[in-house]
C-alpha cells in the first residue's frame, strides 16, 4: 500500500497501528496527501494496483473517488485515506486516533 503512495510521490505518509485500541474500526489506517485531484486519484489507483499485485485482493469499500479530495480504501485490516491538504487539516485522523502508534515515512 505504501509502495503504491510512493511510486506516485505522496506526501506526509504515516501508517497508525490501532490494534491497541479498543473497538477500533480496523487494525491500522495509513494516511497520505496529494497535491492535486488528479495526483489523489493516480494515488488511489496506484494503492489498488500494488494491494492487487502483492495481496490479490481488491478493496472491499470504496469512498470519494469522483470528489478527490478524500478517499477511503476499506481493505477491512487496513483503511487507506488518501486526501487533499485541506480535507486532511479538517478532518484531523491523526488527532482522533491519537492512542495509535504512528510511523511517519520519509517523503
Amino acid at each position: 500500500m505504501v509502495e503504491g503512495m510512493q511510486e506516485k510521490k505522496a506526501l506526509d505518509i504515516v501508517t497508525m497501528d490501532l490494534t491497541g485500541i479498543e473497538n477500533s474500526v480496523a487494525d491500522y489506517f495509513i494516511l497520505c496527501t496529494g497535491n492535486s485531484a488528479t495526483q489523489i486519484d493516480a494515488i488511489c489507483d496506484s494503492v489498488q494496483e500494488a494491494v492487487k499485485k502483492n495481496a490479490s485482493i481488491f478493496p472491499w469499500h470504496l469512498e470519494g473517488k469522483q470528489n478527490k479530495e478524500w478517499i477511503l480504501l476499506d481493505y477491512i485490516e487496513v483503511v487507506v485515506h488518501v486526501f487533499s491538504a485541506d480535507r486532511r487539516d479538517y478532518y484531523a485522523i491523526e488527532e482522533l486516533w491519537a492512542d495509535a502508534r504512528s510511523t511517519y515515512l520519509d517523503n
